[in-house]
């Protein structure tokens, strides 16, 4: 019985976070390379609140992008979150404005954008540095600029 408890956790249990919908997102650098993930869309505040707690994987080229209503002084933690992050702070056109690289997992830690942003994409640590993104690149797709 305890063995065909597991396989429907697992099986249902997966599926759940499986389920999310991923949309596309292209970031551009200033030199034209172009990037393209699936990420995942964080509008709400539960949504928000969730982020990528608990996950314990994340494909090089997917990610999380937390939408906010206009743009703030926006800060991030890393509360149950055993992944190393790379968050980049987005303008409401979609310009990146700042990056903060591999954020501590599990850390309370607050992490505070340096500029006014309305948007937080949110990808494996060290992302940044391997695709050379930089402030002044533009992000486009998953109902940015919306």
């Amino acid at each position: 019985m305890k063995t065909v408890l597991l396989i429907l956790s697992l099986l249902f249990g997966g599926a759940a976070a499986a389920a999310q919908e991923r949309v596309p997102l292209v970031i551009e650098t200033a030199g034209g390379d172009r990037h393209e993930f699936r990420v995942e869309i964080a509008d709400t505040d539960p949504a928000r609140a969730q982020g990528l707690m608990h996950r314990r994987e994340l494909a090089a080229d997917h990610g999380m992008l937390f939408i906010f209503d206009r743009p703030h002084t926006i800060t991030m933690w890393m509360k149950n979150t055993p992944l190393p992050l790379d968050m980049i702070f987005l303008s409401s056109d979609g310009k990146i404005v700042d990056t903060h690289r591999r954020a501590v997992p599990f850390s309370l830690d607050t992490i505070a954008s340096k500029r006014r942003a309305r948007y937080v994409l949110e990808v494996i640590g060290g992302t940044v540095d391997r695709l050379g993104l930089a402030v002044g690149d533009r992000v486009s797709g998953a109902g940015i600029g919306g």
